[in-house]
């Protein structure tokens, strides 16, 4: 009987044990080829397709799920009710009578009037502390979650971020937290108010903090609602920051808060039970966050260099920039930066800019990341736009 020969056993790795073994030179082989391509097959400048749905929790004032390739985050919205009265050392604000639709000023001017109002209410906002969010890393997301521990630093970190992302953006109208009280007209023959007025929302005009209470009839500033807004990455796989603020601009484009009216008798602020007069945020902006690394490879020196310590230190190779990094990416970047922008305004506006590591990002390379991220906002204003 003949014998086969066995067959001469492969001298060569598959992709998923090259990258194990070398992860850096796996991923510099891929993006030095010919187009360049990253290892899950996108270009250098693709970023991942989002997907988003809303009201996905039915206990919350508004939600949403959100998802950038592998990366999953559920995002909910309370809202609480905050009393003047338990606020310490609280200060009123001077209200401004609203003169936007006044003929008599011109349009440069209302424009003006109109930042500044949006600086002021996310000044007060933040004073406040009417905005507090909260992120958690699901154990089991990433295998660095273990369980039983501390809250992480990245979720530490990114609940800041996004706090300071909140007022720096001027994203809500602080109109819609303010809870009145419209005192009812009365007379000395008039018989007592049964203390269930309801109360408007917006700022009245006519609103005057140095005017005291017993001169005036005017409404009375009760509450403020408070929005507690939480996050739980259930699978993480790279850029967090874009898809938990993704998720945080669903969930408050999905907000549907209750009409509240205070209760004399009970001396506190009761909401009515009535669906159909939930009302939702005004949310002024729609500022899109995009993520990105610089995946740097340095050249291999000269032999004049070699003998040169110093040039040799400081010896460059080529360099690529990678848009929406996934959790392999990321671990090999030392550069990382966020664009935050926002398109719907004109001529576009940088809302802010974050960059830490390195110095490979010039001038030209922020032109690039700009130009793929007003690209990146319009991906994201139609995905929200659908799942609103």
């Amino acid at each position: 009987m003949a014998i086969k020969p066995s067959p001469t056993p492969s001298t060569s790795f598959p992709a998923h044990t090259y990258a194990k073994l070398s992860p850096h030179s796996f991923l510099h082989a891929t993006l030095d080829s010919q187009p360049p391509s990253r290892p899950s097959g996108r270009h250098p400048s693709q970023p991942r397709a989002p997907t988003c749905h809303t009201s996905s929790l039915s206990h919350a004032s508004g939600s949403a799920v959100v998802r950038v390739g592998d990366t999953a985050v559920v995002c909910g919205v309370r809202a609480e009710i905050l009393l003047v009265q338990d606020i310490a050392d609280y200060r009123p604000r001077q209200q401004q009578r609203d003169t936007s639709n006044n003929d008599s000023i011109g349009e440069e001017d209302r424009r003006r009037r109109r930042k500044q109002k949006r600086r002021e209410d996310a000044e007060e906002m933040a004073r406040l502390n009417l905005l507090v969010p909260n992120l958690e890393l699901a154990t089991g997301c990433s295998p660095a979650n273990l369980p039983g521990g501390p809250p992480s630093p990245l979720a530490q970190t990114l609940t800041q971020r996004i706090l300071t992302l909140l007022h720096t953006s001027q994203l809500l109208d602080m109109d819609d937290f303010r809870i009145w009280h419209h005192r009812p007209p009365s007379s000395p023959s008039s018989p007592v108010s049964d203390g269930m007025e309801k109360m408007d929302i917006s700022a009245p005009d006519d609103a005057d903090s140095d005017t005291s209470a017993t001169e005036t009839k005017g409404p009375e500033l009760k509450a403020f609602w408070t929005l507690y807004i939480d996050m739980v990455f259930i699978s993480l796989d790279g850029t967090p920051f874009d898809a938990a603020w993704g998720s945080v601009l669903a969930a408050l484009r999905n907000v549907r808060l209750p009409r509240a009216y205070w209760d004399e008798e009970g001396d506190c602020v009761l909401c009515d039970p009535n669906a159909a007069v939930v009302r939702p945020l005004n949310v002024l902006a729609l500022p899109v966050a995009m993520s990105f690394g610089v995946f740097a490879v340095a050249a291999a020196p000269s032999s004049e260099e070699t003998r040169n310590t110093t040039t040799n230190n400081m010896a460059t190779g080529k360099k690529w920039l990678l848009v929406d990094m996934d959790g392999f990416e990321e671990a090999l970047c030392d550069e990382e930066g966020t664009i935050v922008v926002d398109m719907g305004v004109e001529k576009g506006q940088v809302v802010r800019f974050e960059k830490s590591g390195g110095t490979h990002v010039g001038v030209p390379e922020m032109k690039e990341m700009l130009m793929v991220a007003g690209k990146r906002w319009i991906e994201w204003r139609d995905v929200l736009e659908i799942a609103r």
